[in-house]
């Protein structure tokens, strides 16, 4: 008996019937046709087999409920790990690298860039900036772009420079943030508060004699106010050192009637250094 199967009354070998059934799926055949018809109104129109009633309430399983992350216990989590891996690092390398590998903080999954400082880290001024801009998430270093530019500028003026090899002369610039804010947008409390032991340590490793508090963010975080163009040219302590609140060179920017005041800061800083401020 001949167990090839047969095509429209056409004997056919098994690859061919293959071939066949191949091209019938590339079609879009889904469903073969079976040796006789079906009615699929009438199988819609069947009755639903019955289901047993479902159990009275007090007999039935609880449903075990999911535990509900809470924002403030994982804010709280993570600041702890900040910490932790910020007092666990004993030089400047050891706290970037700690400070880069940690994952508690939502801006590093779209950053470019890990932005941790410039100059050099031994100078007797340390300037503490808010947070990078596009230019400085390209380039991995704060202060680079226009208003990057500008400070170098400002702190020319009195002789100082973060290319600098004296640390007499030298200026050494970190933020509060290492990471860029989507759209450059003002860093939440959150973030500031999971990135705050980064920056006390960074703080604490580099020791620096002074401290500008560039702009509102950093006066958040170190004085817990804002309001720069009251608190600007006043002489204040943060981190247990003497700090100088100054103006942002972006606001100086767009504001160029502010760089007479900004100048007046600086003057008030070089005073500071040559041990003949208050």
């Amino acid at each position: 008996m001949d167990s090839n199967p047969t095509y429209q009354g056409i004997d056919i070998d098994a690859d061919t019937a293959l071939a066949l059934l191949e091209w019938q799926g590339e079609m879009g055949v889904d469903e073969p046709i079976l040796d006789m018809p079906v009615d699929r109104f009438e199988i819609a129109a069947r009755p639903k087999a019955e289901t047993a009633p479902p159990l009275p309430l007090e007999l039935q399983a609880p449903t075990p409920a999911r535990p509900v992350a809470d924002p403030a216990e994982d804010a709280a989590a993570h600041v702890a790990t900040a910490e932790a891996l910020a007092a666990g690092a004993e030089t400047l390398d050891q706290l970037a690298a700690a400070q880069e590998g940690f994952d508690g903080i939502e801006l590093k999954k779209g950053a470019r860039n890990f932005c941790f400082a410039d100059g050099n880290p031994g100078a007797r001024v340390l300037i503490l900036g808010e947070a990078p801009g596009d230019e400085e998430d390209r380039q991995g270093r704060p202060f680079v772009g226009r208003a990057g530019q500008l400070l170098d500028r400002m702190f020319d003026a009195i002789g100082l420079s973060r290319q600098a090899v004296d640390a007499e002369k030298a200026i050494y610039i970190t933020n509060v943030l290492t990471w860029r804010p989507p759209g450059n947008r003002d860093p939440s409390p959150e973030e500031i508060a999971v990135s705050m032991p980064f920056v006390r340590r960074h703080i604490e490793l580099a020791a620096p004699d002074l401290i500008v508090l560039m702009g509102n963010i950093p006066c958040q975080a170190a004085l817990g106010r804002r309001g720069i163009l009251r608190l600007r040219g006043n002489w204040t302590e943060a981190f247990g050192r003497p700090a100088l609140p100054m103006t942002h060179p972006a606001y100086l920017l767009r504001n160029a009637p502010a760089k007479r005041e900004a100048w007046a800061d600086l003057l008030s800083l070089s005073a500071r250094l040559d041990g003949q401020g208050r």
